[in-house]
């Protein structure tokens, strides 16, 4: 137990360093995070840490609930709602776009059908944890692009379930059709229940969770929070996604105001470490016989992103630095693309999908943040008559 406390301070305060000393040239921390796992991982040489990343996986995961949980407590159901048909073309867009464009560069690679389809879902879908980190170490939470941006990346996650769905009998997830649309029709009912516990539910919950003082109040929302992700997992659909439902529960009670306080903290240390742990589990050794396909995939991803920002900006009159904000930010890849090839490879599909999908998250994983951060100077490339609304 010594060993694992001093190993897991260890990493705590050298991601800690590694992200103070980038916050005083100007750098993003999610970057520094993610390095500082890969320079103490098993992958590399020098200091090993953790020659077991997975030892980490639970911890790490509560880095990954307690971000979105927290962004599910900022925004309520009506902010996520209120976008409507907009909100649902411009996701649709950037969906068709992304996942059109990974299946095509799927087929360009020549892996074969399935691993097609499996970089197809790692292309198309966005790291919630990433984006939200981003957002609220950018101080973009109050934009008004940042609503837009929420909606289409919780759209994506449910987009996520359902492809991960279809993609069952390919998995190995699901013996065939029958069991996939068993899969489906189960997470589309849990979604459906929290959505309706965010719209109509608020008062009865709040009841049962608010506590006078801000000790008890902690302990059961974070049982609340864990125990929605937990549930959420087991039926199929994401965890992160859960834990966001959970959040818009809450948002709904007279508590929102102390929990997202009191939610801070947790954010902020197990995010630190679901981004150290994402660095532990790459191997750059492995990285080079897929380099020139990943950072194809990238090229590809980074040009989409900016042309769905363009159309999604159009759609809801937003000016050039929100589609560079909208762009930058949503092109993150993360969490959901490392568990997609996990299962692909679980699967016995090719075994190159592994080390092209650390290549290609690794580059978008650093990537996003540092255009990110300087996206409104990079907004002025964009042409004014391609998103003329407002100076922004």
């Amino acid at each position: 137990m010594g060993r694992e406390l001093i190993v897991l301070g260890l990493a705590f305060l050298v991601a800690g360093f590694l992200a103070r000393f980038g916050r005083s040239i100007g750098l993003p921390t999610i970057p520094l995070f993610i390095g500082a796992g890969i320079l103490l991982g098993p992958n590399t040489d020098g200091p090993v840490l953790f020659e077991h990343p997975e030892d980490l996986e639970l911890l790490a995961a509560f880095g990954l609930i307690f971000l979105l949980f927290y962004l599910g407590v900022e925004f309520s159901f009506d902010d996520l709602t209120s976008g409507g048909r907009k909100l649902i073309g411009s996701a649709s867009l950037y969906l068709l776009l992304n996942v059109g464009g990974g299946i095509i560069v799927g087929f360009a690679i020549g892996w074969g059908t399935e691993e097609a389809f499996v970089i197809a879902g790692v292309t198309g879908i966005s790291s919630s944890a990433i984006v939200t980190k981003l957002l609220v170490e950018l101080g973009r939470v109050q934009n008004p692009e940042t609503r837009l941006i929420l909606g289409i990346i919780v759209l994506e996650d449910l987009f996520l379930a359902l492809y991960l769905a279809a993609l069952a009998p390919v998995l190995g997830q699901a013996d065939g059709a029958g069991d996939a649309v068993l899969l489906f029709l189960r997470a589309l009912a849990f979604l459906a229940i929290l959505g309706a516990a965010a719209r109509y539910g608020g008062t009865i919950v709040g009841r049962a969770i608010t506590a006078p003082d801000d000790e008890l109040l902690v302990v059961l929302f974070v049982g609340f929070a864990l125990l929605v992700a937990g549930v959420a997992y087991q039926l199929g659909v994401s965890d992160a996604i859960g834990a966001f439902m959970a959040g818009l529960v809450l948002s709904n009670t007279p508590a929102r105001a102390r929990i997202e306080r009191l939610v801070l903290p947790l954010r902020d240390a197990f995010g630190a470490l679901f981004f150290f742990h994402f660095g532990l589990v790459i191997d750059p050794g492995q990285m080079r016989s897929v380099l020139a396909p990943a950072m194809a995939a990238v090229a590809v991803s980074l040009v989409l992103a900016v042309v769905a920002a363009l159309g999604a900006a159009r759609i809801n009159q937003l000016g050039r630095e929100a589609v560079a904000n909208i762009a930058f930010s949503i092109v993150a890849r993360g969490e959901f693309a490392l568990i997609l090839v996990v299962l692909a490879t679980d699967a016995g599909l090719d075994p190159r999908l592994a080390p092209f999908t650390a290549v290609y998250v690794l580059t978008l994983a650093v990537a996003s943040p540092l255009l990110a951060s300087r996206s409104k100077t990079l907004s002025r490339f964009i042409p004014r008559r391609l998103a003329p609304a407002g100076s922004r």
